[in-house]
């Protein structure tokens, strides 16, 4: 059985250091068999891969990337709290925020980003509900947030 790490690696990817949060929060919080994540940005390498508004300065393809990047970012999280991520069992439910102007209306579009990411690390776990919600602006001014909540 594939790891959710090997089925990354496979994409070219690794889980990333832990991003830290940019307030008093944690990025992460464990209850019982679930793990919330905090709204993740979209940054590597400690800086944001975009800012601005999608359907303005923001193409929806660097969006999608960037609801990738939160969803990798959520996923170093998740491990960070339970040391391993084949303890996660489904991903429950993903949340994007999606920084647009008024008449952008891809929002699931770009979430989608996050959502195909977490069925290729997890396969069939990797399943969820979801909400894509367009705001108009987020922390530092990033286009996406996302955040993710799992089951052990």
């Amino acid at each position: 059985m594939t790891t959710p790490e090997e089925a990354l690696a496979e994409l070219g990817l690794t889980v990333p250091e832990v991003v830290p949060p940019v307030a008093v929060y944690v990025p992460a919080v464990r209850t019982g068999r679930y793990v919330y994540t905090s709204g993740q940005l979209p940054m590597r390498s400690g800086v944001l891969i975009a800012t601005g508004k999608v359907g303005g300065e923001v193409s929806v393809e660097v969006a999608t990337e960037c609801a990738r990047q939160c969803a990798l970012n959520a996923i170093a999280a998740v491990k960070a709290e339970v040391g391993d991520l084949s303890l996660v069992k489904r991903v429950v439910k993903v949340v994007a925020f999606v920084a647009s102007t008024p008449d952008f209306t891809g929002q699931p579009g770009v979430a989608n980003g996050a959502s195909e990411l977490l069925g290729k690390a997890f396969g069939d776990a990797g399943v969820h509900a979801r909400s894509a919600v367009g705001v108009p602006v987020l922390p530092l001014d990033a286009p996406v947030e996302v955040e993710i909540l799992v089951e052990l």
